[in-house]
């Protein structure tokens, strides 16, 4: 019990420092998705926000990143979207960062497509 208890503040850690590097670089609607509930889901959490501008995407990728190996130690597993900055996703595992632009993510709707999980807004 005590190794799922660690596990699970683990990653509650890794969306706090996430969520955190976010804000910092003044991402906007800045949403979580808890899919832990959901059958099929990818990950546990998904976490989107957007930004005004493709040099806003990355920094707010290039944030992230930064402050979660600061906090955390951990690096992503996997990343997507640095050629253009339309849309990045880190996939730390267990929590994947949809950072859009703000065109890309009305488009998308990704939150529309987990409709059934738990939403928090932050910020």
């Amino acid at each position: 019990m005590v190794k799922q208890t660690s596990v699970k503040n683990q990653t509650q850690e890794l969306v706090n420092a996430i969520v955190e590097a976010v804000d910092d670089k003044k991402g906007e609607n800045i949403v979580s998705l808890d899919l832990r509930k959901l059958d099929n889901a990818v990950c546990q959490y998904f976490i989107v926000c957007n930004a005004n501008s493709t040099t806003q995407v990355g920094a707010i990728a290039d944030g992230v990143s930064d402050k979660v190996l600061e906090k955390t130690g951990e690096k992503p597993w996997h990343s997507e979207g640095y050629d253009n900055c339309l849309w990045v996703l880190l996939d730390y595992g267990d929590v994947v960062l949809h950072v859009f632009q703000t065109e890309q993510r009305e488009f998308y709707k990704l939150e529309d497509l987990w409709a059934d999980a738990k939403r928090v807004k932050h910020g």
